[in-house]
């Protein structure tokens, strides 16, 4: 039953508070949250506790979950925790302009029981078709000519000009996309996260993956694509559209925001500097080092209780997002004792049944480390442009995500292809 003098509710005598009663919601989606999300994060765990009140967009109320053996809990937990957004969705207005990034899709990501099991087992499927030893020699002819548009003159945003246009064309290649196709689904994919109009985004991935899907029903290759089509779940076009949203979405913003991440780590930190000897920690340990502490997904695997529930002595709402801070659970001072050398225990990559593939996390990996270790061979003199406090983080409640890198470096001539 619930107090009204306290807006808390009783059971067996003892109140809980309801989660919205902890304190006032915190803005995710302020340009000042992504500036210093990490100051945001301790200042929560030290006022809320576990679990603390939050705006997704104004108005867009939701839990966000800042501790990782909390997190595990909730993320081990779909019967009490689904992924299915309808009911709260119903609720939304039209046009939120994060509602792409959440809505209810065919997928894997967004369903439960059955049907999860169903587009998951066909992605994985589909995934298991990639030979991870080529992925090297896949990333070295689209890096090359990409870092020669740029090594002769001395300076370069390294995002726009080499790896948000990398890891595109690699992730093109995986899924059997040509290029005219998937310049429409890097603009679209781009919508998404800047939350551009539900309605916009959505009209522009449907039309190009359903090109995409038809092209490849006629013309079947040995990419993730056909794979997906020629599973035995026998998806229609309509859920391969949704499978692919999620392979574009995952696929180019975690691996961009995971280089990116690394390589402002390696460029800023004097423990990545060469030192006498001639040696640097390994770009391996710094990737592992950053998807411990500024993963590329800061706050993200969504689920919508249907019932309230008890969590940590706080009631969380029914029909509304509950959202887990991969950033504040990897940071969590009870779990991380800053060795970052093994990394099965952080949650960059979710846990439980709706976790990240493991053939997509060594992809994202190996796209990553071998996108760094091509940059510096070419430019191992590269370095900010810019002083740190000066770079521009990109605002939204998802994403761990810098708006540009400028670097300088001494002007090199372009390279040889081998």
């Amino acid at each position: 039953m619930t107090n009204p003098q306290t807006n808390s509710t009783v059971e067996t005598g003892i109140a809980y508070a309801p989660v919205e009663a902890l304190g006032p919601r915190i803005a995710l989606y302020t340009p000042e949250f992504a500036a210093d999300p990490h100051r945001v994060y301790q200042r929560m765990r030290g006022r809320y506790g576990s679990l603390v009140p939050v705006e997704l967009a104004p108005g867009v109320p939701a839990t966000l979950v800042i501790k990782y053996h909390t997190a595990v809990r909730i993320l081990s937990d779909p019967a009490r925790f689904p992924a299915d957004p309808r009911t709260w969705q119903a609720q939304m207005p039209e046009g939120l302009a994060i509602m792409p990034m959440v809505e209810w899709r065919p997928n894997a990501l967004r369903s439960d029981g059955a049907n999860h099991d169903r587009y998951r087992t066909a992605t994985v499927n589909a995934l298991a078709g990639l030979n991870v030893h080529t992925i090297r020699a896949a990333v070295e002819p689209i890096a090359i000519p990409l870092i020669n548009t740029f090594c002769t003159r001395g300076r370069a945003d390294i995002i726009a000009e080499y790896i948000l246009p990398l890891v595109f064309s690699t992730i093109n290649s995986m899924l059997g996309c040509p290029a005219h196709i998937g310049e429409r689904v890097a603009a679209a994919s781009a919508a998404m996260f800047e939350g551009v109009d539900t309605a916009t985004v959505n009209t522009m991935l449907n039309q190009a993956l359903l090109e995409l899907s038809r092209l490849k029903r006629s013309r079947p290759a040995d990419d993730i694509t056909t794979r997906l089509i020629e599973d035995p779940a026998r998806l229609s076009d309509q859920e391969m559209i949704h499978q692919l949203v999620t392979h574009y979405s995952a696929g180019v913003e975690i691996p961009q925001n995971l280089i990116a991440n690394t390589l402002l780590l390696m460029l800023s930190d004097s423990r990545f500097a060469i030192d006498g000897d001639g040696f640097a920690p390994t770009t391996g340990a710094a990737i592992d080092e950053v998807l411990a502490v500024d993963p590329p997904l800061a706050n993200y695997c969504l689920s919508y209780p249907r019932q309230p529930v008890l969590v940590d002595k706080v009631w969380v709402p029914a029909h509304q997002p509950v959202i887990i801070s991969m950033a504040a659970c990897n940071n969590d001072p009870e779990t991380n004792n800053g060795q970052f050398s093994r990394n099965g225990w952080n949650l960059a990559w979710s846990a439980g049944p709706h976790s990240c593939p493991m053939q997509a996390r060594t992809v994202s990996v190996l796209i990553a480390q071998e996108a760094i270790d091509q940059l510096f061979d070419a430019l191992p003199e590269m370095r900010l442009a810019v002083p740190l406090d000066e770079l521009v983080w990109r605002p939204g409640p998802f994403h761990r995500a810098l708006a540009t890198l400028p670097v300088i470096f001494r002007p090199s001539p372009a390279l040889n292809p081998r």
